[in-house]
């Protein structure tokens, strides 16, 4: 299966529970997406998704000066950001059980 549309559709979801356990850099969501499960999970999809979540006020971001290199963006949750993690928590319960339900359904497989 093709899991790129389904990724699309929770992007903002992850990324949001991804920076509400620990703020993170762009690449550093990247990283914790993966290894999270979300391999496929694209650069410029997320860099994209921050931007987007902060714009709406999901979000806060600072800067953190670095000696390897240039100074990292860092993105933190706020309480907007929190209230809409858990409403979008919220709505995936509900259409995973419902979609896990009418997957278990047996009969004539017309």
């Amino acid at each position: 299966m093709d899991t790129t549309q389904l990724l699309k559709g929770v992007l903002d979801v992850a990324v949001l529970a991804v920076v509400g356990q620990e703020d993170g850099y762009g690449y550093d969501v990247v990283r914790r997406l993966r290894t999270g499960g979300l391999e496929e999970v694209g650069e410029a999809s997320v860099y994209g998704t921050l931007r987007r979540l902060y714009a709406s006020g999901a979000l806060t971001s600072y800067v953190v000066p670095s000696d390897e290199g240039p100074h990292r963006k860092y993105y933190g949750i706020n309480a907007q950001g929190r209230a809409m993690l858990e409403a979008q928590r919220k709505d995936w319960r509900s259409f995973s059980t419902t979609l896990s339900a009418l997957l278990e359904l047996e009969g004539d497989p017309r």
